[in-house]
């Protein structure tokens, strides 16, 4: 049975990338939803030229975005929905034609969710910035001890079955996106596995870790869902 995989794109300023990444992406895709997070550049007409589906979403935030592609998915029709979600950024920094190695596990082996691994052998140099590394390590190294975990990265390429993702009830608006999915799989006994994934520097200036706030926040958020889970019954 064919599967219908739809892609959510993030994206605040990616108007050197996107275009890029759209164009990468592999012909097993049904639809890919670009959703414009305020830019002030032209992420938006390069993305609809490029063939993409553009969603505005004015208030700011990494989990504002993937929420506002999540409500549009919800609004068709039951032959319409997808079964597979991939989530993508939208700054070159992944490549996209890896989306098939991303969602095989769900297609052939009928696992629940996959995140993309960005092991070290296979990133680029300087793609991962120290509060990059530092904090998957931590974040990662605290999800073994709390919860078990067997994931290493908190990478943002990643596939999971739609109807597991409605299950989640996401709600970070910001930067703790990624650790909430991981965690509320975790949670709820979802299957998952992690594949490793080639990852490359980014096109532009990283909105989180390219500057000390943004790091820091984003460390917050990961810490605090991770607590907030550990005693959470």
């Amino acid at each position: 049975m064919i599967k219908i995989i739809k892609v959510i794109i993030p994206a605040f300023n990616e108007e050197a990338s996107i275009g890029k990444v759209i164009a990468e992406i592999p012909n097993i895709v049904s639809e890919i939803i670009v959703v414009n997070n305020n830019s002030t550049d032209n992420t938006s007409e390069i993305a609809k030229n490029a063939g993409a589906t553009v969603l505005f979403q004015p208030k700011a935030g990494y989990g504002n975005a993937c929420l506002k592609g999540m409500e549009y998915i919800s609004h068709f029709g039951s032959a319409q929905r997808p079964d597979i979600v991939v989530f993508l950024d939208g700054d070159y920094s992944d490549y996209p034609s890896e989306l098939t190695k991303i969602v095989a596990p769900i297609l052939e082996d009928d696992i629940d969710f996959v995140v993309g691994a960005r092991v070290k052998e296979l990133r680029e140099a300087g793609s991962m910035t120290f509060p990059q590394r530092f904090g998957n390590a931590l974040a990662t190294k605290l999800m073994k001890l709390f919860f078990n975990s067997k994931f290493t990265d908190l990478g943002p390429f990643r596939a999971i079955k739609y109807e597991k993702l409605r299950a989640l009830n996401m709600e970070d608006k910001t930067y703790g996106w990624t650790v909430e999915m991981q965690l509320k799989v975790l949670k709820k006994k979802f299957t998952y596995v992690e594949v490793p994934v080639k990852y490359k520097n980014r096109i532009g200036t990283s909105k989180v870790s390219g500057t000390v706030k943004g790091a820091i926040f984003a460390g917050v958020k990961i810490l605090s869902w991770i607590f907030k889970y550990s005693f959470k019954k």
